[in-house]
């Protein structure tokens, strides 16, 4: 990995924490296609399941009396039955494929943010266990849940203060189950898991991001700070479709 390509990784990673600190995702939404166009599609969502892992880990310390723990005892376990085929289908797909399945979840997520009035009002725990197995699956084959979480959001009508705080956890869950299930399974590619010393950098910038969103969130809404992380999500989508559909023809 080139010195250019790492400030790359590290610039998204702490776009990402901050969005993420701010209204609850973020990480997977700017540094999924991010990664997957600098790393290529599996070795680039395994480093986002590790990201994912550790920046939700550190913001849950952050706002830990606001998450709404029942909920996350459903979702959590329910992600473990999802990551299971994810890791099957990381393992068969080829790269090119994954890359436009990449990016085009990621466009899925902006076309729910506008249909958010039309969606049926569904609560309970068939509905929140649906929602973790395929963030799961998600997570783990795309690196990004946040679609099957905002779809859940909405159709329970669930508080934002209180959605944004156990996405935390939630998706420190599913991004550690990812990985593990994917060393698992052989689904790490032929490159393998990323050198050691850019984890570390990685973790360095989690920290310092994850302190400067708790400064943010005094002073940008979780509605722009959403929007910013939907604008810059869409835009990495548009290039790894692309360089997925290159791939193709080439």
């Amino acid at each position: 990995m080139t010195a250019e390509m790492l400030a790359a990784v590290l610039i998204a990673v702490a776009i990402g924490a901050v969005l993420q600190r701010v209204s609850g995702t973020g990480v997977g939404l700017v540094v999924a296609p991010t990664l997957a166009v600098l790393l290529g599609p599996v070795q680039g969502i395994l480093a986002t399941n590790i990201i994912t892992a550790m920046s939700g880990g550190l913001i849950t310390l952050y706002v830990w009396k606001y998450v709404d723990w029942r909920r996350y005892a459903v979702l959590a376990p329910a992600a473990v039955l999802g990551a299971v085929p994810g890791a099957l289908v990381v393992r068969a797909v080829p790269a090119a494929w994954l890359q436009i399945s990449i990016g085009a979840l990621v466009l899925l997520t902006l076309v729910i943010t506008y249909l958010v009035r039309t969606l049926p009002h569904l609560e309970g725990p068939v509905t929140t266990g649906l929602a973790g197995t395929a963030g799961g699956f998600f997570n783990t084959t795309a690196g990004i849940a946040a679609p099957a979480m905002v779809v859940y959001a909405l159709v329970s009508r669930w508080d934002q203060r209180a959605f944004a705080a156990t996405m935390n956890p939630v998706f420190m869950t599913m991004g550690l189950v990812s990985f593990l299930v994917k060393v698992a399974f052989g689904a790490t590619g032929p490159e393998g898991l990323p050198p050691w010393w850019t984890l570390l950098a990685v973790a360095a910038t989690v920290v310092v991001a994850t302190f400067g969103g708790g400064l943010v969130a005094r002073r940008v809404s979780p509605g722009m700070a959403r929007a910013l992380a939907l604008s810059l999500a869409g835009a990495g989508a548009v290039v790894a479709i692309f360089r997925g559909v290159l791939a193709l023809a080439g």
